[in-house]
């Protein structure tokens, strides 16, 4: 049977947020984040985080898989859906401000303590938030991207593009933001459908590859087929709720790569020092995603000499990959997961052991 985002209505919760807007006059906001508040008697909390374009929903495969074994709590990211925004995307929305609202978030659903899961943008933010408060995001997996260290100067996006042609399409969001936002808000269905693709229903080879343009690569197709692993019920539902509000705010990932918010986040971990993650993490690098090798761009940024507890997976996939290869991508977390278990069991038994030898 499958998901149906809408199945899940009675579980939807909103949380009101404190948040800077820091243009053009630094204030506090409040905003309002929307998330599924799903199996809340659940002894352990798993929040999940999107990335971009995406949704709560986009989690459906491992809701259906982790819901009676887990508190689930799966927001919108602020500028998502129906989650607001402070209304500032060049500036606000940084790496501090995004682990800020999953902390409200948690607040809200009165969990003290979550395992942190993302995917693309997402992991990054849970990286951030295993590293800046680790008292609450007690173990992070991140989905397709890897932790991206701030121990080394600072670097422009168009610094990587050489190396990494489909991230080109990040300096078009921010040099052209009106431009880019009036190109994806054009047709949201045609944006979504262009987006979320497979290996076996790739995107053209020149898409994400220009600073002018985030769709003239699919300028031969009249109509791009509809997004390989969503059911109707699931394109719809996407299309629905980005129509709210289009684009526009769910761009500040793209400024946290750019100049304002992406600066500000590298800042930020820069002057706390502490580049390190220092609880367990997962990652499932996809072998075959479009955007880039993520794991050779893991050895280049050295991440694993900074997640001391790192386990690396790799999957058939690309890069909607815990979507495009659930029932393997659930696999690997379980038994991650189950792992961690059997670990804090025995520590916890060697504690018992030396508390009973010193009795």
């Amino acid at each position: 049977m499958s998901f149906n985002p809408r199945d899940y209505s009675n579980s939807e919760n909103v949380a009101t947020c404190k948040a800077y807007k820091r243009l053009p006059e630094p204030e506090i906001v409040e905003i309002a984040i929307r998330y599924a508040n799903i199996n809340p008697s659940g002894e352990r909390g798993i929040i999940m985080v999107h990335g971009w374009p995406s949704l709560w929903s986009s989690w459906s495969n491992q809701i259906e898989e982790f819901k009676n074994d887990f508190h689930l709590i799966v927001p919108d990211l602020r500028g998502f859906g129906h989650s607001t925004h402070s209304g500032d995307p060049r500036s606000s929305g940084n790496m501090g401000d995004m682990v800020a609202d999953l902390v409200c978030v948690l607040e809200h659903a009165k969990v003290a303590k979550a395992i942190c899961m993302g995917h693309d943008w997402g992991s990054q933010i849970c990286y951030e938030a295993a590293r800046m408060r680790p008292d609450i995001f007690t173990a992070v997996i991140g989905a397709v991207v890897p932790y991206i260290p701030t121990a080394g100067p600072f670097v422009p996006v168009r610094q990587l593009v050489s190396a990494f042609p489909r991230l080109t399409y990040q300096l078009y969001f921010d040099s052209k933001l009106d431009a880019a936002v009036a190109e994806l808000d054009k047709d949201i269905r045609r944006t979504i459908r262009a987006t979320l693709r497979t290996v076996d229903s790739p995107p053209p080879d020149a898409y994400l590859r220009s600073a002018d343009s985030f769709l003239d690569a699919w300028s031969h197709v009249d109509e791009i087929p509809p997004v390989p692993f969503f059911s109707p019920e699931e394109e719809d539902y996407f299309v629905e709720r980005y129509r709210f509000q289009g684009f526009k705010y769910s761009t500040n990932m793209f400024h946290a790569l750019s100049r304002q918010n992406r600066h500000a986040s590298w800042e930020l971990a820069h002057k706390q020092g502490n580049f390190t993650i220092p609880v367990p993490a997962l990652v499932v690098h996809p072998l075959h995603d479009p955007v880039a090798d993520w794991n050779v761009a893991a050895k280049l940024l050295k991440t694993a000499d900074f997640v001391p507890n790192l386990t690396t997976k790799f999957l058939e996939g690309a890069h909607w990959v815990h979507i495009e290869n659930p029932v393997e991508f659930n696999g690997i977390v379980r038994e991650w997961l189950r792992n961690l278990d059997e670990k804090d069991s025995s520590s916890k038994q060697e504690r018992d052991s030396r508390m009973t030898d010193e009795l």
